[in-house]
């Protein structure tokens, strides 16, 4: 199909009609014509791209739930983000505040708990929002801790009782937006029940990619995204998964295919604040390396078959037959006899 719109592209341009070659090489026909406009055979990459779909979104999923049963009395708004020491919501007026870490609360924290990572992550919390200046940052749940969890609780309007438990904490790797508000105010809900749907703050794209089309997607590589509106971005690949994923087909007798996860992390630049939002996602497809190539359209079909390009040396043209290669990027990979980089060669008026 390429090469037919080379051909279009080629016999609608000045040369309305095919060339063919004389004995010599030069333009066969009665007169020279002029010397053309020109453009530069280079050496390099010929790279070509594929666009895909997308969505921009945001990194990561948490589900929070309600740590005691109660009656839902306040909620944030969908989009906001909530950083350590806020309160995701409250139940029956009691905070349920985010603190960082890699470890689940996954059992209450008071005096006498064996040693454990999750003590020290809370002590490192108590001590970034202000509490402990005496307190030793270590795995032990000592008086100490007691005391400035007693502190905060105060703060918070908890019940001051130096253990820490589900119902007040929720520790997760950083700042949080809030994706999805499950429960509304009024709600009577217990423990367990998924009240918020989270993800992180930081804004990638996704592609669902087709396996047939996975070799496209190599960590590391650079891609550009076209946002909503038209204005583009640069991005990297950071993730690329392993496991592909089955997509039903579509009406009947019609066979499902699969898909891998692919990750994009933005360079720079402002995305907005949509969530889901489609993007497409230029990818490259194909690299041909260190070869020679000109524009697409300095290609010349031929009425014997083929192409050449007009090579212009001063005021002289010659045609010289070419293989064509990879196409990519408006360019085009050329061989043929005495063909150098740096020569000129003919390209359309336009």
């Amino acid at each position: 199909m390429l090469a037919g719109t080379v051909a279009a592209v080629v016999l609608g341009g000045a040369a309305a009609a095919a060339v063919g070659l004389d004995g010599t090489g030069e333009a066969a026909g009665p007169s020279a014509p002029p010397v053309p406009p020109t453009a530069e055979i280079t050496r390099g990459d010929v790279v070509d791209t594929t666009s895909v779909a997308g969505r921009l979104t945001y990194t990561g999923e948490y589900t929070a739930v309600a740590g005691a049963g109660g009656t839902v009395t306040t909620v944030p708004a969908e989009g906001r983000v909530i950083r350590r020491g806020r309160a995701l919501l409250r139940i029956d007026r009691r905070p349920l505040t985010l603190m960082y870490g890699q470890v689940p609360l996954y059992r209450p924290l008071r005096s006498g708990v064996d040693d454990g990572p999750d003590v020290e992550q809370l002590e490192r919390n108590l001590r970034a929002l202000g509490y402990g200046e005496d307190l030793t940052v270590d795995e032990e749940f000592t008086s100490a801790t007691s005391w400035a969890v007693q502190k905060w609780q105060r703060d918070r309007g908890l019940p001051q009782t130096g253990a820490v438990d589900a119902a007040q904490v929720v520790f997760l790797d950083g700042p949080v937006r809030v994706a999805e508000v499950a429960a509304k105010v009024g709600d009577r809900v217990r423990a367990g029940a998924r009240v918020l749907t989270l993800t992180g703050t930081r804004r990638i794209v996704q592609v669902d990619l087709d396996t047939e089309d996975q070799q496209m997607a190599r960590k590391g590589a650079g891609v550009r995204v076209e946002l909503p509106g038209g204005r583009e971005l640069k991005g990297r690949i950071t993730f690329v998964g392993s496991v592909a994923k089955a997509v039903a087909g579509q009406g009947e007798d019609q066979e499902g295919s699969s898909t891998i996860d692919v990750e994009i992390t933005l360079v720079k630049g402002s995305t907005g604040r949509l969530d889901q939002a489609p993007v497409t996602v230029e990818m490259e497809s194909e690299r041909v390396r260190n070869v020679l190539k000109v524009p697409v359209e300095a290609l010349l079909a031929l009425r014997e078959g083929g192409f050449a390009v007009e090579v212009v040396q001063g005021s002289a043209t010659r045609l010289v037959p070419v293989q064509t290669g990879a196409y990519g990027g408006g360019d085009v990979e050329i061989e043929g006899t005495g063909l150098a980089r740096g020569m000129k060669v003919g390209v359309p008026r336009s």
